[in-house]
């Protein structure tokens, strides 16, 4: 008797994670057939490059809402630049509406690429990770949120750091709040002011086109730098204060 109802208790155990498994591939097969289709249609040559991306959802209509956030969701993950969607989105809609579209589809990017690293290829993914992200898997354990918004804020949405959350120490939920704050200041300067920087650089002369994007190359290395060389000294101050 005891017997039994330790094997129905396991039963009841495997069954929930048995659940997630499944719906985790069927959700990761949706995508790949949403990806086969995009390239057999020729969309993702469209998502190449964000003016034709405009078009192309200005041309639905209202259904470019939801066009670009599943877009971006199923493609962002597997190799199609983000920025290429935040960049479309203040060309095409008002900027609360960029924000709010660039947010949704970006958060679903990153939880697609989270759980495809965590439930469906963590082996093959951990693998491919390099060896320089090790040193913030501790840190994760740790400080989970703090670590998780700073590289978002830093780093954005990159494929690579999707998976690297997703095989790392930190909690689902802890990685979709933390992305969350990391990713409201970025989103909304290019919602804001994506538009108006457009249309400067389409109307700039095209000598100053080269030393304006050196500049704010360099602009973005400092300062990138800078939050680095902080957040090693805060990662060094941490067992003198403890």
């Amino acid at each position: 008797m005891t017997d039994e109802g330790g094997a129905d208790k396991a039963r009841d155990v495997r069954r929930p994670a048995t659940s997630r498994r499944s719906t985790v591939l069927v959700a990761v097969a949706c995508v790949l057939a949403l990806f086969a289709l995009a390239h057999r249609l020729g969309w993702l040559e469209r998502f190449g490059e964000p003016a034709k991306l405009a078009s192309t959802l200005v041309g639905l209509g209202p259904w470019g809402y939801l066009v670009f956030v599943t877009a971006y969701a199923a493609l962002q993950p597997f190799g199609v630049p983000g920025t290429v969607f935040i960049v479309a989105a203040p060309l095409i809609w008002p900027w609360p509406v960029a924000f709010a579209l660039s947010m949704t589809g970006t958060m679903a990017a990153s939880v697609v690429g989270f759980s495809f690293a965590r439930f469906v290829a963590r082996d093959w993914v951990a693998r491919r990770i390099p060896a320089r992200f090790a040193k913030y898997d501790e840190a994760l354990a740790a400080r989970g949120f703090a670590t998780v918004f700073f590289l978002r804020f830093v780093f954005w949405m990159p494929p690579l750091l999707h998976a690297f959350f997703g095989v790392s120490k930190v909690r689902f939920w802890t990685h979709v709040w933390g992305s969350l704050a990391g990713y409201v200041v970025p989103l909304f300067v290019v919602s804001y002011f994506g538009a108006a920087i457009f249309e400067l650089a389409r109307a700039a002369p095209r000598a100053w086109l080269v030393p304006g994007a050196a500049l704010l190359l360099v602009t973005a290395a400092v300062l990138i730098l800078r939050a680095r060389r902080a957040a090693a000294r805060r990662r060094a101050d941490a067992p003198a204060r403890g």
